[in-house]
């Protein structure tokens, strides 16, 4: 009999090293035989850097910057990211949803298209959160982590068998965190509670039930304005928002996965989920401030009803298997998804009148938010289904060659109405589909190098629409070639990457006042370096550099003015290098401490090159001890990061609002595990 397990396969312990990922190929694939880029972020590192944000965990992947702090919206290779993945599928479709990191083992990134196995994915790349999985042998942690502005932090994880014969496991997750923030007016509070049971039915079939909960609120949020062609130079700590702004994030997922092994080469998998998302906002938006320092503010609020949500529904079923024709060694994975995503969001936008302006430099704050009429909110729903078959075929071949080659049929459904004072516009419908093929070659001469080739082409995300009505978008398209060279060297501890990347967009929308449209066409070229692992006994190592030189829209309506310039928050450098060194002698075994910088070059801030964010480099430090009492183990760790207190603008919106990165800031923790 062959026992079924999911493919899960992690760094060992203290490790900055990842073998293999699952998210490039959905198959248990060494990393060193993908014709693609990926870069996984370990445990271990998100453990030394004291990681609590996907910001922070991604900031080791080249090529990939934040938009906002505290938002799931990134850049990758040029291009905004919002579709994001757990476990291999999708879990969220609105940007503002927050993802912690309570109950998440490690951060994996495919660089490039991913339409082939993830559907209406955006061009940049994948980004993958690998979930904490039941063990069958105890272990629990508990954390408190404590730093700057009042930050509090708990985090428990306990794990191992609820039966004498192991055959149901058990873990839970909870996390809870409560700060104010540099800012005045800020805070943050969030709360996580993620149970799972796996059930081993038989040897060949297993089934796992999770659930996950999540709480996040962030109050008092504020925005820099534009002045002239940079962010206006006012205090860190200056808010020209209201303490009444207000982001709640409300998170509920049920998951259900089943796998079953008819022997030892096939597998079958089916994968169903359900979540809701409800997002409150209230809050305003800053533009660009006048020579005297008077900003107009856009007021804001979405649920203003409380009845808005957004619920996913989604079902996958997946065929894998391993078989030899004649010489060749085959992987093979049939697939077919549907996921049904309902969103109705109540909306209100507008400038309350010449009452609400804040000078930069005497700011007035308003006592309460302003009175939503009746007519100032808008209801929108939106019906999202789509659904895809894939398949792939990984195939060795005689001298250490690798084959890959799939395509994927998307049919994707938009239907979208809206009310206004009562009045239901008419209900527009879109469909869209597309064959989205892939290929790569990949030569490993030796164990310790490797060169690859690949192209690949996208389906875009769900489009948005034109301005002033509900005609939707053209459908977004992307096409990529890649060609690198990896490496792998003492006996797997570390990995390094270089790729050079093309990528195109199509029909990329763009955020302009007034509304969204399409610009036409986008280009990026560049080069990325990737590497982590462990140089010398007790020294460990992930860095990441990324040079993008082109980076602009190539193609757009003439009435929109933005062709040949460059794209927004797409740096021509970027890079991060993080160490880490345990000390080995027995007098000082225990220690470790570490050290980095990351730096960004300057990026535009909107695609008319008409405003731009200035480049920064900050460092970053920490030291740990950690000591036994009995079979329990305790770590004490502090972490310092923008060591020198470097004041620079770390996060910013292509329609113009930016933000300060953090100044800086210390963090404490004390771990327990046993």
């Amino acid at each position: 009999f062959v026992e079924a397990k999911p493919v899960t396969v992690i760094a060992s312990r203290q490790s900055y090293n990842v073998t293999h990922s699952v998210t490039a190929t959905k198959t248990d694939t060494p990393i060193m035989e993908t014709p693609m880029s990926v870069k996984v972020v370990p445990q271990q590192v998100m453990v030394d850097q004291q990681v609590v944000r996907l910001d922070q965990a991604l900031k080791n992947v080249s090529g990939v910057l934040s938009g906002a702090e505290g938002d799931m919206q990134f850049n990758v290779r040029g291009f905004d990211q919002f579709n994001f993945y757990r476990d291999g599928y999708p879990f969220q479709h609105q940007f503002f949803h927050q993802e912690d990191l309570t109950n998440i083992e490690r951060v994996e990134v495919l660089k490039g298209p991913g339409s082939i196995l993830y559907g209406r994915a955006q061009p940049g790349g994948i980004i993958n959160f690998v979930t904490k999985q039941p063990m069958d042998t105890p272990y629990y942690s508990l954390r408190q982590q404590f730093g700057s502005y009042g930050w509090f932090r708990t985090n428990a994880d306990a794990t191992g068998p609820l039966t004498g014969d192991k055959s149901v496991s058990y873990r839970f997750n909870l996390g809870y965190q409560t700060n104010h923030t540099f800012q005045e007016f800020g805070g943050n509070e969030r709360l996580i509670i993620s149970p799972q049971v796996r059930w081993r039915i038989t040897d060949q079939t297993t089934t796992t039930l999770k659930y996950e909960y999540s709480d996040i609120s962030l109050t008092g949020k504020g925005n820099i304005p534009l002045l002239g062609n940079r962010p206006a130079p006012i205090a860190r700590e200056l808010n020209l928002g209201e303490r009444w702004n207000l982001q709640n994030d409300k998170y509920h997922l049920v998951s259900l996965i089943t796998e079953h092994a008819f022997n030892e080469a096939w597998r079958l998998r089916h994968r169903f989920n359900f979540s809701r998302h409800t997002l409150t906002l209230t809050g305003q938006n800053v533009l660009s401030a006048a020579d005297n320092g008077d900003v107009s503010r856009f007021f804001f609020a979405q649920n203003t009803d409380g009845r808005d949500s957004t619920r996913n529904f989604f079902n996958a079923l997946e065929l894998t298997g391993t078989f030899s024709t004649g010489p060749l060694e085959h992987t093979l994975l049939l697939g077919g998804d549907y996921l049904h995503t309902d969103i109705r969001a109540t909306m209100a936008g507008f400038t309350p009148g010449t009452d609400d302006v804040i000078n930069l430099f005497n700011p007035l704050h308003t006592a309460g938010p302003p009175a939503i009429q009746p007519g100032d909110a808008t209801q929108f729903n939106w019906s999202l289904p789509w659904f895809g078959l894939y398949a792939q075929d990984q195939i060795e071949l005689p001298y250490h060659v690798h084959l890959l080659a799939g395509f994927r049929y998307d049919n994707a459904k938009t239907s979208t109405s809206n009310e206004n004072l009562g009045v239901r516009a008419d209900t527009i419908n879109d469909t869209n589909e597309r064959i989205s093929p892939r290929g790569g070659l990949l030569w490993r001469p030796v164990p310790e190098f490797a060169l690859y080739g690949s192209y690949t082409e996208n389906f875009g995300a769900s489009n948005t629409f034109t301005a002033g009505s509900l005609t939707p978008l053209p459908p977004q398209t992307a096409q990529q070639w890649e060609a690198g060279a990896k490496t792998e060297l003492w006996g797997g501890r570390f990995i390094g990457s270089l790729a050079y990347f093309n990528l195109t967009k199509q029909n990329l929308p763009v955020f302009f006042p007034g509304g969204t449209r399409a610009v036409g066409e986008g280009e990026s070229r560049g080069l990325e370096l990737d590497f982590s692992g462990e140089i010398l006994p007790g020294w460990s190592i992930i860095g990441a550099y990324a040079y993008m030189p082109f980076a602009k829209t190539t193609n757009d309506d003439p009435d929109i003015g933005t062709r040949g310039k460059r794209l927004n928050n797409a740096p021509v450098n970027s890079g991060i290098l993080w160490t880490v060194y345990q000390f080995q002698e027995k007098s000082l075994q225990g220690f470790r401490v570490g050290a980095g910088a990351q730096g960004v070059s300057e990026r535009q801030i909107g695609f008319g090159e008409t405003a731009q964010a200035p480049g920064y480099v900050i460092a970053n430090a920490m030291a740990s001890y950690q000591w036994k009492i009995g079979t329990s183990r305790y770590t004490a760790q502090l972490n310092v990061d923008n060591v020198f207190d470097k004041s620079y603008i770390g996060h910013l919106f292509s329609y113009g609002p930016t933000y300060y990165g953090t100044p800086r800031f210390f963090m404490g923790s004390i771990r327990m595990e046993f």
